[in-house]
């Protein structure tokens, strides 16, 4: 139990500093009613509530995972990191088919569906952002497309 309480005051605090982070977001007066500080503050304010749920409500006799679910969780975070770097360069189809490809695999491993899944959510939400929502995003790299 007090390690859920400790968790959830540390997620509580991480994501306070998140949304007081968030409202520092400068802003320029052409902006969309929504503005960028809506997403990140309300991102924030949920992983705090939640944070203080676990410290308020915390397992009474909570499962570690193993280690080789650790091991799975840090290389899930070494390929997310390596995703955010990639964005720019490489454009968003190629880096989110790979990286959703890589996250399927370690979910179920079996290599044809995950490249499939990889490419599926690659191309579907590449048409969901760029065509309904209208978000700027480059699908390739710059060298490729003239």
């Amino acid at each position: 139990m007090l390690s859920d309480r400790i968790f959830g005051l540390v997620v509580t605090l991480i994501a306070l500093a998140y949304v007081a982070s968030a409202t520092q977001i400068q802003t320029s007066f052409l902006e969309d009613p929504v503005g960028p500080k809506t997403f990140p503050i309300l991102i924030g304010s949920i992983a705090a509530l939640c944070g203080v749920i676990v410290v308020l409500r915390p397992d009474p006799n909570p499962d570690w995972p193993t280690l080789k679910t650790f091991g799975s969780l840090i290389a899930a975070v070494f390929v997310l990191i390596c995703y955010a770097y990639a964005l720019k360069p490489m454009g968003f189809v190629i880096p989110t088919a790979i990286t959703a490809a890589i996250l399927s695999y370690q979910i179920e491993p079996r290599a044809t569906r995950a490249i499939l899944a990889g490419v599926g959510l690659s191309v579907g939400l590449f048409v969901l952002f760029k065509f309904a929502l209208g978000l700027g995003l480059v699908a390739f790299p710059k060298g490729w497309i003239g």
